[in-house]
């Protein structure tokens, strides 16, 4: 099987990376314990700010394979979805040297963070890192943003939080529609290559 991936890879926030609507379920302002790292708001009864469970070790597999990772989300509040992305921590890669955690801003080369269609997030996207459509895959909750598909994204919906049998299903789509073009060598009967 190959282990091909698109160029970039790119997330909505909410109810794909963590499990609300920034814009109307969490107040700031927004806090970290200074002892258990955890993220809070400013609520009677806080809500705890975090992704969902296989979203750090995703992050640090595409990080590694060096694949361009993208946050869309359509939001009206873009400076808290940045200060969540920037008080949650990931953990450090499992057998790392490191044993920092790591702010999870830092895993995204490119931030679409802004109330408008998804189209022109894509747009936007494919303007600063030159990086072609049919190499991009997103993952988003909602179907109606099926709609980057008219531009050659591959799109896959994301029905409860982004998981890893989700991230493999959304490859395996991406991977069946742009299949590596393989070129076979041809040996003539004298042993001359004819490519």
């Amino acid at each position: 099987m190959t282990t091909r991936l698109p160029k970039l890879i790119a997330f909505d926030l909410d109810y794909t990376l963590w499990d609300f609507w920034i814009d109307t379920h969490v107040h700031p302002p927004l806090r970290r314990h200074h002892v258990t790292g955890k993220v809070i708001d400013s609520q009677r009864k806080p809500k705890t700010i975090a992704f969902y469970r296989d979203v750090p070790q995703i992050m640090h597999f595409l990080q590694a394979a060096g694949v361009t990772i993208a946050a869309c989300s359509r939001t009206d509040t873009p400076l808290l979805a940045r200060e969540a992305l920037d008080l949650i921590l990931i953990p450090p890669r499992t057998g790392s040297s490191d044993m920092k955690p790591i702010s999870a801003i830092k895993f995204f080369d490119q931030l679409e963070i802004y109330p408008s269609s998804k189209i022109r997030h894509f747009k936007k996207l494919h303007e600063k890192t030159g990086i072609s459509y049919d190499e991009m895959l997103f993952f988003d909750d909602e179907w109606r943003n099926q709609e980057v598909e008219e531009l050659g994204v591959t799109f896959t919906l994301v029905p409860n939080g982004l998981d890893d049998q989700i991230l493999e299903k959304g490859l395996e789509e991406w991977r069946k529609r742009h299949p590596v073009q393989v070129t076979e060598d041809v040996v003539e009967a004298d042993g001359t290559l004819i490519s």
